[in-house]
C-alpha cells in the first residue's frame, strides 16, 4: 500500500532586501512577510494628506514658536521605514523634537527606524484593510502612541490612543466640522479644509 504524506509547506516569507530591491516608484510595503502593491492613490488621497500635512505643519513642523505656532515635532510625508516588523510608507509620520534633537533620517538601507510618536494613513481601496488590520497591529508593536486614520470616502478623522492592548479610539469627527486632536496639544482641526474635494458646500 502506497501512503501519501501532505505536507502543508507554509509560503516563503518575503524579505526587506527583496522589498527594497523593487523598482524606485513601486507603490508597495512588506508586510507580514509578503509584499503588499498598491494602485497609485487618488487624488481625493493625495488632497486629504496634504490638508492634514498643511494642518499640523505649519503650527508644529518649528522647534519653538508661540501660542498660535507652538513648534515641537518633526512632520514629513511618506518616509520609508522599518519598524514593528513592517517595511512601510506611512502617509504622514511625526516625531518629539524633545526626543529627537534632529529629524531621523535613513540609515545606509534607505530606512529610518526610529518609532514615531504619530502616525496617520489615509484610507484608500487598496490600503484599507491592511492600515485598519496588519499595520494597525504592527504599529502597536512598535510602540507607536497615536495613531490617525483619515477616510476620505467618508470623510471622517479617526483618532486613536496606544493602550496596553490595543489602540483605544479616543475622538471621530466628519465633515463638516471641526475636530480636537491630540497628540498636537489640543489643535482644532477644521475637516472641512481637509476633506474639501470641491464636489460638496461644506
Amino acid at each position: 500500500m502506497t501512503v501519501e504524506v501532505i505536507t502543508n509547506t507554509p509560503p516563503r516569507r518575503a524579505t526587506l532586501t527583496e522589498w527594497l530591491a523593487l523598482p524606485e516608484g513601486t507603490r508597495s510595503e512588506l508586510i507580514d512577510g509578503r509584499i503588499v502593491r498598491y494602485a497609485m492613490p487618488g487624488s481625493e488621497h493625495g488632497a486629504t494628506q496634504a490638508g492634514i500635512a498643511a494642518a499640523t505643519r505649519d503650527r508644529f513642523h518649528r522647534s519653538r514658536g508661540d501660542a498660535e505656532r507652538p513648534g515641537g515635532w518633526w512632520i514629513s510625508l511618506e518616509v520609508d521605514m522599518h519598524i514593528g516588523g513592517l517595511g512601510c510608507r506611512p502617509d504622514l509620520v511625526g516625531w518629539r523634537r524633545a526626543d529627537h534633537p534632529r529629524m531621523p533620517t535613513s540609515d545606509a538601507r534607505g530606512l529610518v527606524t526610529e518609532v514615531p510618536a504619530w502616525i496617520c494613513e489615509v484610507l484608500s481601496p487598496s490600503t484599507a484593510r491592511y492600515d485598519l488590520g496588519e499595520k494597525r497591529i504592527a504599529y502597536h508593536a512598535a510602540g507607536v502612541p497615536w495613531y490617525w486614520v483619515a477616510d476620505p470616502a467618508n470623510r471622517t478623522l479617526t483618532v486613536l490612543k496606544r493602550t496596553e492592548e490595543d489602540y483605544l479610539v479616543v475622538a471621530v469627527a466628519g465633515a463638516p466640522g471641526a475636530l480636537v486632536a491630540e497628540p498636537f496639544g489640543g489643535m482644532s482641526i477644521d475637516l472641512n479644509a481637509v476633506f474639501d474635494f470641491g464636489d460638496d458646500p461644506l
